[in-house]
């Protein structure tokens, strides 16, 4: 089992993977990192683990901010001394919330547990049915079918199906349409990611939200990433790291 630890104290952090250790023989310590920063590049670009250890308040802010920022496919077991945040760690891949100071039989429990989890969705992953694909195969899921502009002091309305892309400039939320109109917007990515239907479009990384039909060609790059060329030009490369390469590619292909 690879375990990564994420915790602002040195002597904690150290402690717990200690712990941890002494309980698991099989665990492998990845990493131990110490911000929300310092999370988020090591999960853009590693492979994820079968396990986090997730402090919740760090030294520059909440941990939930990291989920808002890359895509965290492991469970986490969320470690803190209080216990105010219970129902939203729950709602960001929490498994389970131990509380501070540690003890053995908690950490032991909390092992316990990950591990049944994973043997149950091994046991029964030819059996759990794929809900985005049904919800959208249902017509539930079809996404915002537009969006309301300001430009040059006018209002005006950019259909979703003409949209290339949804990108950084400038620190501003951008749409790129397929015939190269540019137009802010006062959403989020993350916002507007949940607006988009999953079939459409893709967040290739933190940067970029993508239209399938603005996609020319795909092709493998350095370090098992992928470099994406779009019909409408980029000034940087489009790059899906490793930890995202195989869904982006099925998500290419199931359509």
């Amino acid at each position: 089992m690879t375990i990564i630890i994420i915790e602002d104290e040195v002597k904690t952090a150290k402690a717990l993977g200690q712990l941890i250790l002494s309980i698991r023989l099989d665990v492998q310590i990845l990493s131990y990192i110490q911000s929300i920063d310092g999370a988020v590049d090591y999960l853009s670009e590693n492979d994820q683990p079968d396990l986090i250890f997730m402090d919740i308040q760090l030294a520059d802010g909440q941990c939930f901010e990291i989920f808002k920022n890359v895509e965290v496919l492991s469970p986490v077991i969320f470690c803190t001394a209080f216990d105010d945040y219970a129902i939203e760690a729950f709602k960001s891949n929490g498994i389970d919330y131990v509380l501070k100071p540690f003890s053995r039989e908690s950490i032991s429990q909390a092992l316990k547990k990950a591990g049944e989890l994973k043997n149950f969705f091994q046991r029964n992953k030819k059996a759990m049915p794929d809900f985005d694909y049904l919800l959208t195969r249902n017509g539930e899921n079809k996404g915002k079918s537009s969006f309301l502009v300001f430009k040059n002091n006018k209002y005006q309305t950019v259909l979703t199906e003409n949209i290339a892309f949804f990108y950084i400039k400038n620190e501003m939320p951008t749409i790129m349409t397929l015939d190269k109109n540019e137009y802010p917007l006062t959403q989020s990515l993350d916002e507007i990611h949940k607006l988009l239907s999953p079939i459409q479009f893709f967040r290739i990384n933190r940067q970029y939200l993508v239209n399938f039909s603005a996609i020319r060609e795909a092709e493998h790059y350095f370090s098992r990433k992928i470099i994406v060329k779009l019909s409408v030009p980029t000034e940087e490369k489009l790059l899906v790291g490793k930890e995202k390469a195989t869904a982006f590619l099925s998500w290419l292909e199931n359509r």
